[in-house]
C-alpha cells in the first residue's frame, strides 16, 4: 500500500467528515411531520468518515518500511467510482433511495472486488432496504421512496 497516499487521503477524508458535521449544522433540526430532523444522517456519516479517516491515519504509521517499492495506482476502479457517485447524486430523486442505492453499492461492491455477484446484490439489497426502513418507517424521516412509474 501507498504510504503518502493514504496519509493524504486520511486527512482529505478528515476534512471532508468535519466538514459535513459542521455544514449539517447549518439545516433545520426537526422537519413537520418527522421525529428525526434532516441534520442527523449528514451529521453522523461526517463522524462516521471522520473517525475512520482518524483510523486510516493511525495505521499509515504501522506500515513497514519494506514497502517502499512504486504502486501502480488503479485509475480505472476511482473513475468508475466517481462515475457511479454523479450517477447516484443525480438519480436520487428519480430512482427513490432503495433503487438508486442499491444500483450505486452494486456498482462499487463489483468495481472494489469482481465475482460474488449473489453476495453482492444481497448486501445491496438489505443494505438499501434496512436503511430505507430505519429511517423513513422507524424514525419517521423523509427519504424518496420508490420511484413511480415502479408502482
Amino acid at each position: 500500500m501507498s504510504k503518502t497516499f493514504d496519509r493524504y487521503a486520511s486527512l482529505l477524508f478528515f476534512v471532508l467528515g468535519a466538514a459535513f458535521m459542521i455544514e449539517s449544522q447549518r439545516i433545520s433540526h426537526s422537519s413537520y411531520g418527522s421525529n428525526v430532523g434532516p441534520n442527523v444522517f449528514p451529521f453522523l456519516l461526517g463522524l462516521i468518515l471522520g473517525l475512520l479517516s482518524i483510523k486510516l491515519f493511525i495505521e499509515t504509521l504501522k506500515y513497514e518500511a519494506h514497502n517502499k517499492g512504486k504502486e501502480k495506482l488503479d485509475y480505472k476502479s476511482f473513475v468508475i467510482i466517481l462515475a457511479a457517485s454523479v450517477l447516484y447524486a443525480f438519480l436520487l430523486e428519480p430512482l427513490g433511495y432503495v433503487l438508486s442505492t442499491f444500483l450505486f453499492l452494486a456498482v462499487g461492491f463489483q468495481t472494489m472486488e469482481r465475482g460474488r455477484i449473489v453476495k453482492t446484490l444481497i448486501i445491496s439489497a438489505l443494505f438499501s432496504a434496512g436503511v430505507y426502513i430505519l429511517f423513513a418507517e422507524i424514525l419517521k424521516g423523509t427519504l424518496p421512496g420508490l420511484p413511480v412509474w415502479l408502482g
